[in-house]
């Protein structure tokens, strides 16, 4: 965690109906005093997609060497390497040869949109890499649940996800850019 980093503390309950994955979870999100709390959100977003006890979140924005969340096996190989936000195309090729996934979440709308037209000739090489984005408003629905203390509900089915905070919720449907070429045993 960087030494300045604001903490937030977040209970979800996860209803993913299309993993048939039902936890709750309790996490200390660590924000980079450069990160917005739309980043930091979709970053939460993207641990209750994948959630599984073994991922976890990297160090942070400083740390080039690791991802936003990854997830290791017991031998320390990393099964899944996730990304939030526009990274150059180098790490990206990195970290498909080091995972046997890398997730790619854009968001931010048009700016989105333009790394995607930059990098999606080379990126379509990688058959190891799933590239999602979601959009402008999801993004920006999710930054208003932004709390430093979170109780959320998030139910996931047919690819329609719902983040609730009791007050408020945000409907968020990403748009596959690119899907993963190979099996994921690899």
């Amino acid at each position: 965690m960087a030494s300045n980093a604001t903490i937030f503390k977040a209970t979800v309950q996860i209803a993913d109906m299309d993993r048939h994955y039902y936890e709750d979870h309790t996490l200390t999100l660590a924000r980079h005093p450069s990160e917005t709390d739309e980043r930091m959100m979709v970053r939460l977003l993207v641990f209750v997609l994948h959630a599984h006890e073994a991922l976890s979140f990297g160090r942070g924005l400083s740390t080039e060497e690791e991802p936003a969340l990854w997830q290791k096996d017991m031998t320390g190989a990393i099964d899944l390497w996730i990304e939030v936000g526009q990274p150059d195309e180098k790490p990206i090729r990195q970290a498909c040869g080091r995972a046997k996934r890398v997730c790619i979440y854009t968001y931010g709308g048009r700016g989105a949109e333009q790394w995607w037209e930059k990098h999606m000739v080379p990126l379509e090489r990688l058959n190891n890499l799933a590239v999602l984005n979601l959009p402008l408003d999801g993004g920006r629905a999710l930054a208003q649940l932004a709390q430093p203390s979170m109780q959320l509900q998030c139910t996931i089915q047919e690819g329609q996800i719902w983040m609730a905070n009791g007050e408020s919720t945000a409907h968020i449907e990403l748009t596959t850019l690119k899907s993963v070429a190979t099996p994921l045993g690899r």
